[in-house]
């Protein structure tokens, strides 16, 4: 049976300045379909997205929507009133016993928002952090009765768990038609069956999610690489027979296709952890960091409780856990930034750490981005007799020829990160620790990422919410739920994840956005109604202080902006929002303490 056809674009053509991003594109969006876009950054992804939205209109050529075909779009660039409710915005127009009794928006919202009583539904979206303000958007566009969804990074800032919702959820409103922009790979794989590749303004079209794709693509390019080589060789003799006179007796030469699965069966695991643990225990020795009988705390909450645990020379390991439970905290007492209230650290006397934050460090907005990268080192030493100049390590990372010379002042957010992370790299670490290093890079960047980090003869530790990432690069992971416990999880993230299912099967989350959850906590029945009340005030004093520091944050990014040439004063902004984020970190912490004993 024919698959209805729910969106066309016929010879699209998009541009912005002289080069376009769209070039004469034509597909279509079938019912049903789970269509992943992946391409680079800048190359046209997201205006893709919005021009089959019909938020913006193409150049040349046209979009039809069918006529009773309902669209709905999760965007980044969606402006939210910062005073409406989030009831409001997600069921809007309805109130709660209109509502209440749909399995359906019941299950979204207890997905999504861990809830949905008064408390909840009453909060301002301007009170909200980001990762918040995604599952809100998300929660409107699945309680909306769609035909087509056009989600753009709609894993951004979401926990592990949250996510594997989210697919879940998904996979099974199998009537609803799908595209997706993001760089989470393990998303794509979970939930699409046909990619589009955005490159250089067309749209190049596979079957299958994401694993499929890069088998597909790596076909593709053996064949035109032989392809090529051919035409060359083509030309050598041609040229060779012009020169001699008469033609030379010349062997045809054969090429064979091979599937895909021939493509990769001779091809080598991505690191030799035998030959790696070695080096890494000949350049950082038997002791790198052990935390011994160690407690944190974070105001009056402990983090970890009574905590020892040995990361190892050549340990790979991620970290995971809901936003809040303290993992930055973690690699702050790794580092010796902040100090155990309890217990010891113990720090190898070869221990080399380098630390990628969330946070972008201050650069001279003048430099070129390979004099940035200089700055640091000239080569790097990648181990067994392996090095990289700055210019190659660059290249790896995405900055061309051209790129290179660009001035860091020019930079997008993502390009900063990229560079920040390059200059780390070059620094020669023996210990190297990731706080989200995938926020903002496309595709191409992360795989050449991981590339580099196969053949990092060091310990490793990654702190991440992107679970394709996780798996690829790390060995062993451990989680934080919250309750001052660090758990090591052979099984990994889906042994997380069922324990995650059986602790809100429990009533036991300790996530933040759980906190408005109906369901009562051990304590909850022994508060009185004064303390209730008491409770209330404190949380919306937080609330509101929360809310002034968002917009003092906004408004040093805005300085940041327009002051991109002036080094000095750049740096003063920069402690200046440091503080603010640390300032933000204890509200979001005494705000979780709160939520936990109202529940």
């Amino acid at each position: 049976m024919a698959v209805r056809n729910l969106i066309s674009a016929e010879d699209v053509w998009k541009a912005y300045g002289e080069r376009p991003l769209l070039a004469g594109v034509s597909l279509g969006v079938g019912a049903g379909e789970r269509i992943a876009v992946v391409g680079r950054n800048g190359a046209g992804k997201s205006t893709l997205l919005h021009v089959l939205a019909g938020i913006e209109a193409p150049d040349a050529g046209r979009v039809t929507l069918g006529s009773d075909v309902r669209l709905g779009l999760v965007s980044q660039a969606e402006a939210i009133d910062p005073e409406q409710t989030v009831g409001g915005y997600v069921v809007p127009g309805r109130v709660a016993h209109e509502w209440a009794g749909d399995p359906r928006i019941r299950e979204v919202l207890n997905g999504l928002l861990g809830g949905f009583d008064d408390a909840l539904l009453d909060r301002r979206l301007g009170q909200m952090s980001g990762g918040e303000r995604r599952r809100v958007q998300l929660a409107r566009a699945l309680i909306a009765d769609l035909d087509v969804l056009l989600l753009d990074e709609p894993t951004n800032h979401l926990d592990v768990d949250i996510v594997a919702w989210l697919a879940e959820h998904l996979a099974q409103r199998t009537r609803l038609a799908i595209v997706i922009v993001t760089h989470d790979r393990w998303f794509l794989d979970a939930l699409c069956d046909r990619t589009w590749e955005v490159v250089r303004g067309s749209v190049e079209e596979y079957d299958g999610g994401y694993s499929a794709y890069v088998l597909a693509k790596a076909e593709r390019m053996r064949q035109a690489a032989a392809t090529e080589a051919r035409r060359q060789n083509l030309m050598r003799k041609e040229l060779a027979w012009l020169r001699r006179g008469p033609p030379a007796r010349t062997s045809k030469p054969k090429f064979r296709i091979d599937a895909a699965n021939e493509l990769i069966s001779a091809e080598p695991p991505p690191r030799d952890s035998v030959q790696l643990l070695g080096f890494a225990g000949a350049r950082l020795g038997k002791t790198v960091l052990e935390l011994q009988d160690v407690t944190l705390q974070v105001g009056d909450r402990p983090l970890l409780d009574h905590c020892t645990w040995n990361i190892g020379p050549g340990a790979r390991i991620g970290i995971i856990g809901s936003n809040g439970v303290g993992k930055t905290s973690l690699i702050r007492l790794l580092l010796g930034e902040i100090p155990p209230a309890q217990g010891s650290l113990v720090t190898g006397v070869t221990v080399k750490p380098a630390y990628l934050s969330q946070h972008l460090e201050e650069l001279e907005p003048s430099w070129r981005v390979l004099e940035a990268v200089e700055q640091v080192a000239g080569r790097v030493d990648l181990g067994k007799g392996r090095e990289l100049s700055a210019s190659q390590l660059c290249e790896r990372l995405g900055f061309g020829t051209d790129g290179q010379w660009t001035p860091v002042g020019d930079l997008s957010g993502g390009e900063r990160r990229r560079l920040q992370l390059t200059r780390l790299l070059m620094s020669g670490p023996n210990v190297l620790i990731l706080d989200e290093p995938t926020n903002d890079f496309d595709v191409e960047t992360l795989t050449a990422l991981e590339d580099l980090l196969d053949g990092f003869a060091g310990t490793l530790l990654v702190i991440s919410h992107d679970r394709y990432f996780l798996e690829r690069v790390c060995d062993d992971v451990v989680a934080l739920y919250g309750d001052g416990q660090l758990v090591d999880l052979p099984g990994g993230i889906d042994q997380y994840l069922d324990r995650m299912r059986a602790r809100r099967a429990a009533g036991r989350s300790t996530a933040p956005a759980q906190a408005s959850t109906p369901s009562a906590s051990p304590g909850a029945a022994s508060l009185s109604a004064a303390d209730r009340r008491q409770l209330d005030k404190e949380i919306a004093r937080i609330e509101r202080s929360m809310a002034r520091l968002d917009e003092q944050v906004a408004s040093v990014h805005a300085q940041m902006a327009q002051q991109a040439g002036d080094h000095a004063q750049l740096a003063d902004l920069n402690r200046e929002l440091k503080q603010l984020m640390e300032a933000k970190e204890e509200l979001e912490l005494a705000w979780l303490e709160a939520a936990e004993r109202h529940a």
